[in-house]
């Protein structure tokens, strides 16, 4: 097992990575000391982990509650949340009733919310079981549920106690799911660690075929940057958003096409070839560069091409992003492979250019 630490000063918590960590009651008592934990989970994981973990925690006089949410990014909605709420109520949860967080993206931006907001914020921890979600949407805080008209649009910063990070839940995640992971991971190395990039490109096809050396050293690396990032920034005020490379272009993806059609990890590589179409267009980075990014996203079996939505609905969608500021659209770009920004000034025309022909890329 290996731990990183959240350095956030009282609201500082470890990252616990490594095989069979379910089963490590140690690593979930001293979160627990009341007796009762409210385990959330969906219809996929349940059935997979949910008894697992009810064991050990039982085993050690931990009550659970368990609320099994149906599976999918359309069901992040307020109907879902007011499911959670409804079970929270009916079993008498109060201010000391930890929420746990068992599943993907989506089951803990839902169950992160619900601790944010229920009886005005209670405890969570977060039990990733997704590879997305283990290197990115369960560090950091961040929690909500989409909106019909923006992904992400309401919701709050509520920081877990901690993250325990079972690789051995991997073993079952579809391969779709897996490449939607990679996405976020070659994310890291584009935005701030070129080493890691160039680490991704050498490993892509080991963690398609789940090598578990290569995915602890994906998850482990990963969890460092974003940890590091949150540390400086924690409520987004500048460092942060540049963990959104891609985001704005794939969250209009996602949004368009309904959400659920496309993987958010699908969305956010094709979004991120156009950012770096865009990078290049204004010369800052390389064609070179762009088709390196590219050729790491198709050996990790992602869209590359975005789709062809018209360059007007691209902008409608993107300006309901959570970076506009003023009625001005901020996208992240690049300068060089490692080093990203925010930009609020990119050429009206480039962008346009960028968007009217989303489907090419390099060959």
């Amino acid at each position: 097992m290996h731990t990183l630490t959240v350095g956030l000063a009282d609201r500082s918590y470890p990252i616990h990575i490594g095989h069979g960590l379910l089963a490590r009651p140690e690593l979930f008592l001293p979160h627990l000391p009341h007796g009762k934990v409210a385990v959330v989970t969906n219809t996929t994981v349940g059935p997979l982990y949910l008894e697992r973990l009810k064991a050990t925690l039982e085993q050690s006089g931990i009550g659970t509650i368990a609320v099994v949410l149906p599976d999918g990014e359309q069901h992040k909605n307020w109907e879902t949340l007011n499911t959670i709420f409804d079970a929270l109520l009916q079993n008498r949860c109060d201010r000391r009733t930890p929420i746990l967080a068992l599943g993907g993206g989506v089951i803990g931006d839902l169950a992160g919310f619900a601790a944010a907001t229920y009886m005005r914020g209670v405890p969570f921890i977060q039990v990733p079981t997704t590879l997305l979600a283990q290197v990115d949407s369960s560090v950091g805080g961040k929690t909500g549920i989409n909106h019909p008209l923006g992904k992400n649009m309401v919701g709050a910063f509520w920081q877990p106690l901690a993250v325990i990070t079972d690789t051995a839940t991997l073993d079952t995640l579809p391969d779709r799911e897996l490449s939607a992971g990679i996405a976020e991971v070659v994310k890291y190395g584009l935005i701030r660690d070129a080493d890691f990039f160039a680490w991704s490109e050498r490993h892509a096809t080991e963690l398609l075929g789940r090598r578990p050396e290569a995915l602890q050293e994906a998850i482990s690396r990963s969890c460092r940057n974003k940890a590091e990032v949150v540390e400086a920034d924690e409520r987004e005020t500048g460092e942060r958003a540049l963990l959104n490379l891609g985001h704005t272009f794939g969250h209009a993806i996602e949004n368009a096409l309904g959400y659920g059609s496309w993987l958010h990890g699908e969305a956010v590589a094709a979004g991120t070839v156009l950012a770096a179409g865009l990078s290049s267009a204004m010369g800052l980075i390389t064609e070179a560069d762009v088709e390196r990014i590219v050729r790491v996203y198709r050996l990790a079996r992602l869209p590359v091409a975005a789709p062809d939505l018209g360059a007007d609905r691209y902008l409608e969608l993107m300006g309901l992003d959570k970076k506009v500021q003023g009625g001005r659209l901020r996208l992240i770009l690049l300068r060089r492979i490692g080093e990203a920004f925010v930009c609020g000034d990119a050429p009206e025309a480039l962008l346009k250019g960028v968007l009217s022909h989303p489907a090419h890329c390099p060959s």
